[in-house]
């Protein structure tokens, strides 16, 4: 059973930074294309972040383009999140997702079935 591993939130100053980290064990986390997510409280899921599994290509939302940067560490068997000038509003729990059936040779999943639990991030004064 693939089972993800989020670390690396806190409470951090707006303009500040983090490096979020997923990781896994018993499976290699290169062989599937990997998603970052969040979710702010009282609202849903948003898709933040992507990077496939073949040639590295990435994917982001326009509100973090410029200001987040998703990469592996396939040494460490991580895909780590690095956001950059937080804003109050990025208080969210961060989650990473994949799906080993659902692979599609894309850099996002249509569909994502495996999440972990979940990294918080505060962003306050």
């Amino acid at each position: 059973q693939l089972q993800l591993v989020e670390s690396g939130g806190g409470l951090v100053q707006p303009g500040g930074s983090l490096r979020l980290s997923c990781t896994a064990a018993g499976v290699t986390l290169d062989a599937y294309a990997i998603g970052w997510f969040r979710q702010a409280p009282g609202q849903g899921q948003e898709r933040i972040s992507c990077i496939n599994n073949s040639d590295g290509r990435t994917d982001y939302t326009d509100a973090m383009e410029g200001r987040a940067t998703i990469s592996r560490d396939n040494a460490k068997n991580t895909v780590h999140l690095q956001i950059n000038n937080l804003k109050p509003k990025n208080t969210a729990i961060y989650h990473c997702a994949t799906d080993p059936n659902k692979q599609n040779g894309r850099t996002c999943l249509n569909q994502y079935d495996y999440w972990g639990q979940g990294t918080q991030i505060n962003v306050t004064t």
